[in-house]
């Protein structure tokens, strides 16, 4: 660290905080939790800490010279129209639209494909400070009304209201407590099916532990009051539900998941009949596997699943003759996974990841392959949504150095025409990417993709930025990100790390690093971030890690167990007391991946791993900018507020500064008002040029 930069930390007076003894015998081991009074985010005794360490970290963040030049940067790149992939209903198309720079993306409407678009919904209208989002919006069959659900300051509560298309007004309907739900209509238009909780108390709708999912019937024009209850199940409080109307209006298929466990049950209910809707049917309700319902033909139910078949593959069920012996594999597992499948124009479009990038793989109602969609280069495709009866479907295409496009798909030629590409002031070929499989702790070969500007001499003195997450079967896969594209301008390497964990390689990558294996995804990490060092792409000086949620945690447990290993860390939201948990919001269903904290061998292991239990006083911990937001709801604040002021305690008064940086009327990520994010990230790569020096 140059004299400037042990200065400018040394400068940095922490809030004070408070310390309590508050001490637990948990398994026989006695456990220290000094900060837990930070867990009452209602407390005016939390308010005033916040507002402190706010004041500190924005203090710093201001002395930062090349703050600006970074959010000027940031700010004239997101600055390009940003359309959604369309969807048709009725005969009219609905899609997302950004003009540039607003907070929010609008919903706009058009007679036809090429017709002159039309404002239906502009969620920046609904808040001063752009933090109120459109969470999701479901336009009923004939394309009249439109369900919308708003968020409020970035929190999981939705809203629903409904819109009545023609005229852009809304009626009276409207819809609370809703969390974890899609939005599914009848043909008919007369009401959809949404998920919902009971009302939190009084002020726990940001802590509250959710239990007790309930699946819901609305009909236009009535309150919520005179909803009719599909389905929960009181013996069972931690399983969720969710509803869809199959494409033909005969059936509700009732997605029945417990947590985050990748095996669920499946249900469906006939509709409609001459005796009104019939009894639920529990076609599947053993949860010995996954099975994701793709769609139907008739009584014939396709399902992707990895039942026999860890990378996942397709199967159809006819649901008149629902026995074991007669369900058909339609599509075998192949050496890839099999990451998303939909049931469009006649046929199934699988798409596939090899090593975590896409393949597209066409297949008729019987298996048969069809074709691959030619894709542009190494990146990740999506989309493909549609019916049965449609002639075509659109994708979107993007990679790390290009932001992509939107492709109009002609299902029965196979050609693709490029229907939208954004006009973006980044020129990609300057750049290079590539993957490489570095050799874990155990051998495990693991994948990482590697982005930077073409010619860098690989002499340990780049600036590098390893990203990952690690869990609950997501897959990490190559995608455009604007903050990034301005960390790549100003000479910083990008690494993206597919950790076990993730979801790459489907159910044996996952739970290969879930439970006592849970280790095994920091192995991974560090095993990369090792890599980039022995291989002179950076330095340890030079390296920063970045995480976000799951990935919060990986960067706590890794900067943690190594922290001469790390320059810079970005914790963003994360699970930092892993023997708390599971007594917040939606934290307990977490348990599948992290383990129990009540059974005595998962504790052993959780405390070992715990980030806010591992920091110990004295050691040189990287310089760390800690992020969180204050309606953050899936993994409350408290979890940083803990780990950063221990981290303040632990951190000798010479070492890198140790932030934390609490944003308001934002939640975990998804709705956060765009400009926000600019602020975030030119707070947090500023924060890292300042830090990473020789």
């Amino acid at each position: 660290m140059t004299a400037a930069l042990i200065a400018l930390a040394t400068a940095i007076s922490y809030p004070d905080t408070r310390t309590e003894e508050t001490v637990e015998t948990l398994h026989g081991s006695e456990v220290a939790d000094p900060y837990r009074w930070l867990e009452d985010d209602n407390s005016e005794e939390t308010k005033a800490w916040v507002t402190a360490q706010n004041e500190v970290t924005q203090a710093y963040l201001a002395d930062l010279t090349q703050r600006q030049e970074i959010h000027d940067r940031v700010a004239g790149l997101l600055n390009f129209e940003r359309i959604g992939t369309p969807r048709e209903f009725g005969g009219r198309w609905f899609f997302t639209h950004n003009s540039g720079l607003q907070n929010q993306s609008v919903l706009k409407t058009s007679a036809s494909l090429g017709g002159e678009p039309e404002l239906l919904l502009d969620p920046n209208t609904l808040s001063e400070d752009g933090t109120v989002s459109l969470a999701d919006w479901a336009p009923s069959e004939d394309g009249k009304l439109l369900a919308w659900a708003l968020s409020r300051g970035g929190s999981d509560w939705n809203e629903i209201r409904i819109r009545d298309v023609s005229t852009g007004k809304d009626l009276d309907d409207h819809l609370q407590w809703v969390k974890f739900s899609g939005i599914s209509w009848l043909p008919d238009g007369s009401g959809f099916y949404y998920s919902r909780y009971d009302a939190p108390g009084d002020n726990a709708e940001l802590t509250a532990k959710n239990e007790n999912h309930q699946l819901w019937f609305h009909k236009v024009g009535t309150p919520q009051s005179e909803d009719r209850l599909v389905y929960r199940r009181k013996d069972h409080p931690g399983w969720g539900f969710g509803g869809g109307v199959t494409d033909d209006g005969k059936f509700l298929v009732i997605h029945v998941f417990d947590g985050t466990s990748t095996s669920n049950r499946s249900f469906y209910q006939k509709l409609g009949g001459e005796g009104g809707d019939g009894e639920i049917v529990e076609l599947l309700k053993d949860a010995d596997a996954a099975y994701g319902f793709i769609g139907n033909v008739g009584s014939r139910f396709f399902y992707r699943t990895n039942l026999d078949a860890p990378r996942y593959r397709v199967i159809a069920i006819d649901i008149e003759k629902p026995a074991r012996d007669g369900w058909q594999e339609v599509i075998p597992q192949t050496a890839e996974n099999l990451d998303e499948v939909s049931l469009v124009g006649g046929h199934l479009v699988c798409g596939y990841l090899k090593d975590a990038r896409s393949v597209i793989r066409v297949h008729d109602l019987e298996g048969k392959h069809v074709r691959d969609v030619d894709l542009p280069g190494l990146g990740s495709a999506g989309g493909f949504r549609g019916r049965l009866d449609d002639t075509h479907t659109f994708y979107g295409f993007s990679s790390f150095t290009d932001p992509g496009a939107i492709y109009r798909y002609e299902i029965a030629s196979g050609k693709s025409e490029l229907w939208r590409k954004p006009d973006i002031d980044f020129d990609g070929s300057g750049y290079v990417a590539k993957q490489v499989f570095v050799p874990s702790k155990d051998g495990t070969k693991v994948p990482a993709f590697i982005v930077h500007q073409k010619g860098i001499g690989l002499d340990g003195s780049n600036r590098a930025l390893l990203y990952g997450y690690g869990g609950f079967n997501i897959p990490m896969t190559p995608g455009f990100s604007v903050s990034r594209a301005v960390w790549l301008e100003r000479g910083g390497i990008f690494v993206l790390a597919c950790i076990r964990g993730g979801g790459e390689y489907g159910k044996e990558w996952h739970e290969s690093a879930i439970k006592l294996k849970k280790q095994n995804s920091y192995d991974d990490f560090i095993a990369v971030a090792e890599w980039l060092t022995e291989n002179h792409y950076t330095s340890r000086k030079k390296l920063a890690i970045q995480g976000g949620s799951n990935g919060g945690l990986l960067v706590g447990a890794c900067m943690t167990q190594r922290p001469e290993l790390f320059g810079a860390c970005l914790p963003a939201v994360g699970v930092m007391d892993l023997l708390r948990f599971h007594k917040f919001t939606i934290g307990w269903a977490w348990k599948r991946d992290y383990g129990d904290p009540e059974d005595p061998e998962e504790f052993a292991n959780l405390l070992k791993i715990s980030p806010y239990h591992n920091l110990k006083p004295g050691i040189r911990y990287p310089a760390t900018l800690v992020t969180t937001a204050d309606h953050d709801d899936r993994v409350v604040p408290a979890h940083s507020f803990k780990f950063a002021a221990r981290l303040q305690a632990c951190q000798p008064s010479d070492a890198p500064p140790v932030l934390i940086r609490i944003d308001t009327s934002a939640g975990h990520g998804a709705g956060t008002a765009l400009d926000k994010v600019i602020d975030l990230a030119a707070d947090q790569w500023a924060f890292l040029e300042a830090n990473l020096k020789d």
